[in-house]
């Protein structure tokens, strides 16, 4: 009776983690990144062809940033969302900005706004409004929306929502990428 109790919780465990696509995707994350990582998709030549004007920062050229680890957030001033991971992004800029390039690009805002909000705030995370078309394979449809590219150019994480960036697993993945 008791092995039999044991078998029927294994079951519902497994079944838990094989259908609930939340913990199903958690448990992915922690015992395959790998898998998640060769699956990626690539930024193209071309998807990195945006012109930047810097508000922080001076302007460029996203394409400058090429076969370089990038850490690649749109955002908006008027987005609460935004606002709210602001603060873990600046912690992680501190601690790996020798590391990864932080390229935040500014959303339907003007840029009165964007420098009054760095300065209230005293961010120093590099922030730019692109000057011309962004490809559709990295134009965000909401925001917050962020991009964790590798030297290759494959995406490794993207984010449609708040986040917490300054966590331990945000940081292997900089550590797995910048090797």
């Amino acid at each position: 009776m008791k092995k039999n109790i044991i078998y029927i919780v294994l079951i519902v465990i497994i079944g838990i983690i094989a259908f609930v696509p939340g913990i199903r995707n958690f448990m992915k994350d922690q015992f395959f990144p790998i898998a998640t990582i060769e699956n990626a998709v690539h930024v193209s030549e071309e998807d990195y062809d945006i012109d930047l004007k810097g508000i922080n920062a001076p302007s460029t050229n996203l394409k400058n940033f090429k076969n370089k680890a990038v850490f690649l957030n749109f955002w908006g001033t008027w987005c609460p969302p935004c606002r709210k991971e602001w603060p873990t992004i600046q912690k992680l800029y501190d601690s790996r900005k020798d590391n990864v390039d932080f390229i935040l690009i500014a959303m339907n805002d003007k840029e009165e706004d964007v420098r009054k909000f760095l300065k209230e705030n005293n961010y120093t995370v590099p922030v730019y409004i692109a000057q011309s078309p962004i490809s559709e394979k990295i134009l965000p449809k909401v925001f917050p929306t962020t991009f964790l590219l590798d030297k290759t150019g494959r995406i490794i994480i993207k984010e449609d929502a708040y986040r917490d960036w300054n966590t331990e697993t945000v940081h292997q993945f900089i550590d797995n990428i910048i090797k």
